[in-house]
């Protein structure tokens, strides 16, 4: 499978729609569990545009009894955004001495998308996975969050070194999904998103419905 990196040229090519939609926040009516590891001090990761947060409840509707959505981020502030890139940035280059830029921030791109085009910075990307009645997460394979060096690749949506209930549990949570018209960043297996540059590459759209908000959404 040829894995298309936020990086590359072409998902920057994008234009970006006039979509105004509000960032809203996925705790209100209480209809997805929220888990607060990745809140921020603004409490802005709560946060998706409303056409996503739709999409996310039609996912879970089509989940079988028992299993429902464990929301973890979605609105990232681009400073959050490029705090986190330079970050993993930095532990690459201090590994790889010996890599150039530009490879330094293609493989930063497989983990942590660069600020410019972030999905999560337009609101428009979630990290999740599926937990039970009692909000016990389910094994999908690897931590939320495990990058390719810690994981051995296992990040990835379509490895093979997982079990074979990991394998099971990814097709559910990529199946709801999907069908919702989400798509997924296949470096990752618990980041999806919709109307954003890669979501225009992936579904053929000849733009994205949304581009970064700077400001951080009000409660």
């Amino acid at each position: 499978m040829v894995i298309v990196f936020l990086s590359d040229s072409t998902v920057a090519e994008f234009p970006v729609g006039v979509g105004g939609e509000r960032l809203v926040d996925v705790r209100r009516g209480g209809s997805l569990l929220v888990d607060a590891r990745q809140q921020d001090p603004a409490d802005a990761f709560a946060f998706l545009r409303d056409g996503v947060l739709d999409r996310l409840l039609k996912a879970q509707a089509m989940l079988p009894r028992g299993l429902r959505l464990l929301f973890v981020e979605g609105y990232r502030p681009p400073s959050l955004q490029r705090q986190y890139f330079e970050e993993y940035a930095d532990q690459l280059r201090a590994g790889h001495p010996e890599w150039p830029d530009g490879q330094i921030h293609s493989a930063a791109s497989r983990y942590v998308s660069p600020p410019d085009i972030a999905p999560h910075s337009a609101g428009a990307a979630v990290d999740l996975t599926l937990a039970d009645s009692s909000g016990r997460e389910l094994d999908l394979g690897t931590p939320m969050n495990a990058d390719p060096e810690e994981s051995e690749g296992a990040c990835y949506t379509h490895a093979l070194n997982i079990s074979e209930e990991a394998r099971a549990n990814r097709k559910l949570l990529g199946s709801v999904l999907t069908t919702a018209g989400l798509v997924n960043y296949p470096t990752e297996w618990w980041h999806w998103s919709f109307g954003d540059r890669y979501w225009s590459l992936i579904t053929g759209e000849a733009a994205a419905l949304y581009g970064a908000k700077e400001t951080i959404p009000c409660r």
